[in-house]
């Protein structure tokens, strides 16, 4: 009767003794092997890694090939050089930096020169006038 159920179960009879409540064969070398299986596991990812950096290397190459092409500067760059700008621009002072004042427009001597230059238009005695006061 065994051989008969041997033959028809075809070689299931560890997992039937299994789901009846039977006792599981331990492994010894189990944990060796479950070792093994995570170190290629760890190898696996390594390699994986590896390869998406070489990849992401060659394609930064051509970034800055395409860069250095077309004369654009990388975002970090720009970022970089608007804070060194901002620093050198503020750098011992403590309010924001000054416009440029345009040429004939607030210049003292330039202010003298226009007052002389209308003195000059005005008849003499309105001139004596001027110079009493």
């Amino acid at each position: 009767m065994n051989f008969v159920m041997k033959q028809a179960l075809g070689g299931a009879t560890k997992d039937m003794g299994k789901m009846l409540g039977g006792e599981e064969e331990k492994d010894p070398d189990a944990s060796k092997k479950e070792e093994e299986r995570q170190e290629a596991l760890r190898q696996q990812e390594d390699e994986r890694k590896a390869k998406y950096a070489k990849m992401e290397s060659e394609r930064e190459n051509i970034r800055q090939g395409i860069r250095d092409k077309y004369g654009i500067k990388k975002k970090e760059e720009k970022e970089a050089e608007a804070a060194a700008a901002m620093e050198q621009a503020s750098e011992g002072s403590l309010t924001r930096p000054k416009k440029a004042v345009p040429t004939g427009c607030g210049d003292e001597e330039e202010e003298e020169s226009i007052v002389d230059t209308v003195m000059k238009f005005i008849p003499a005695p309105l001139m004596d006038m001027f110079n009493k006061k």
